[in-house]
């Protein structure tokens, strides 16, 4: 049964999310869906992350076992053939080895959080961008972040529904830097928490804003309290930009 690494791109204003609900539509199932129509099967699908409602993918990656052995390129056509009008296309189809993981084998997923600073509306950018129209300062956010990097319990940050073992995550990177009127907050790590992106934006919104100062922030990273996080950023601005694998 030959295994497909499928990369996609999607907006997610328009699901509950990644993960497939009983009730409701998901970018999982609505490409399960698109799967099944072409391929006669009833396939199941095991994405890299688990983006929340509303939030939006770059280079999401899921593997999908098929029972017959298709080209590659033509598993991406019909799949986005049966896709038009969904906000969802498959970028890449590629098989790959039974071993592949889309989740457990991932080494680093990265994410991109986009702030639109200025007085006037988004208007393209609608529902892709947190608007804020007071002036926030894009270096002082990023010298605060800095004491996010490295491994810490990031209770704080961890949303209260969080299913995860252990609050402990280690942070490789982030940064922040203003792009003319766009402020963007980018994230890397093997693995995050439940809203940990949106929650560490908001609490960094905080300083660009000058309610917090940099000790602020590190004082609430080392409460390990859900209380002293700051406001959890919408999920219009947040993006799974891609994931990093083993060359081999």
């Amino acid at each position: 049964m030959p295994r497909y690494k499928l990369t996609i791109e999607y907006d997610g204003g328009a699901y509950v999310g990644w993960q497939r609900q009983p009730n409701a539509m998901s970018v999982q199932q609505a490409i399960e869906d698109a799967l099944a129509i072409f391929c006669a099967e009833r396939p199941l699908i095991q994405g890299a992350g688990r983006t929340d409602a509303g939030v939006h993918a770059l280079g999401q990656v899921a593997h999908v076992d098929l029972g017959r052995d298709w080209r590659a390129d033509v598993v991406r056509d019909a799949a986005n053939a049966h896709l038009v009008g969904k906000s969802i296309a498959i970028l890449r189809a590629e098989k790959v080895a039974d071993s592949f993981n889309a989740r457990f084998s991932a080494i680093k997923r990265h994410y991109l959080y986009r702030i639109l600073n200025r007085r006037a509306p988004p208007t393209i950018d609608r529902g892709f961008v947190w608007h804020l129209k007071r002036k926030i300062d894009a270096q002082a956010m990023h010298d605060a972040a800095q004491c996010l990097v490295g491994k810490h319990d990031f209770s704080t940050f961890r949303d209260a529904e969080c299913q995860a073992n252990s609050p402990l995550r280690t942070l490789d990177e982030i940064s922040v830097r203003r792009v003319g009127d766009e402020v963007r907050v980018n994230v890397s790590a093997l693995s995050f928490l439940h809203r940990q992106v949106r929650s560490m934006a908001g609490s960094l919104e905080n300083v660009g804003a000058g309610k917090w100062s940099a000790a602020d922030l590190r004082a609430a990273l080392e409460a390990r309290d859900r209380a002293r996080c700051g406001p959890v950023a919408p999920p219009n601005g947040l993006y799974l930009t891609h994931i990093d694998y083993p060359e081999k």
